[in-house]
């Protein structure tokens, strides 16, 4: 079955010039002009990766991103004319997997989105051997329905909080570093800057705290690690 790809980019040129390469290489793909009418489109029909524009009208890409990580862990590319570290932390941070400065070569997009493609299908191989359910005191975390039971209560948690969350406790006889995480779960090498790490934890850590006594400690100057208050 061809993958499924949706474009939201208000310059026509643009997108059309994508799709063409995209269809070159097999994949199936839908142009939008607005954010507005792919995320309509989306939640009837998904696709199977989304590349979004961030300076749209109505909705702009990253609003877009962020709504749309709250329904679904679909791959998502955000391009941009704005090359700002603030940026592309921002983009990362609500959960894009990928970022790509307009502008650039339709063939280094193409390459972006087999790696994510790939990685995707490496990550779905790997839930075969690995265990299906996570745990840690009174957390428990179910790899196949991606469920969060703590204390025998659901917690509702975003794609990338669950993300997150499961490599803490995969990892919970020691720390992990911000450049780890960086790296394993936005797929980034930001060695100078690793604020895309600290608005999940603030978010993880509310929800957490609101749900029993588990916790996500800092480990000043390294990282994080999962933890128990007393």
């Amino acid at each position: 079955m061809l993958k499924r790809i949706y474009i939201a980019d208000d310059e026509a040129n643009i997108c059309k010039l994508i799709q063409s390469f995209l269809e070159k290489e097999g994949f199936e793909v839908k142009c939008f002009g607005n954010g507005v009418d792919l995320l309509n489109r989306f939640r009837i029909d998904p696709a199977d990766l989304l590349i979004l524009d961030i300076m749209m009208p109505g909705i702009d890409g990253l609003s877009l991103c962020a709504m749309i990580r709250q329904e679904s862990s679909v791959p998502i590319i955000i391009v941009s004319a704005k090359d700002s570290e603030i940026d592309r932390v921002t983009g990362i941070t609500i959960g894009s997997d990928d970022y790509l400065v307009k502008p650039f070569s339709p063939l280094e997009l193409v390459a972006r989105v087999k790696a994510l493609f790939r990685r995707n299908e490496l990550l779905l191989g790997q839930s075969h051997v690995e265990s299906e359910v996570l745990t840690y005191h009174t957390l428990i975390l179910n790899m196949k329905m991606r469920t969060l039971i703590i204390n025998e209560r659901a917690v509702t948690l975003t794609p990338m909080e669950f993300d997150f969350l499961a490599f803490l406790v995969k990892n919970q006889d020691r720390a992990v570093s911000k450049v780890e995480l960086l790296k394993e779960l936005w797929q980034v090498d930001f060695e100078t800057d690793t604020r895309a790490t600290d608005d999940v934890v603030k978010r993880l850590r509310k929800k957490l705290k609101e749900h029993g006594s588990i916790s996500i400690e800092t480990v000043w100057g390294f990282g994080y690690r999962i933890g128990q208050e007393v």
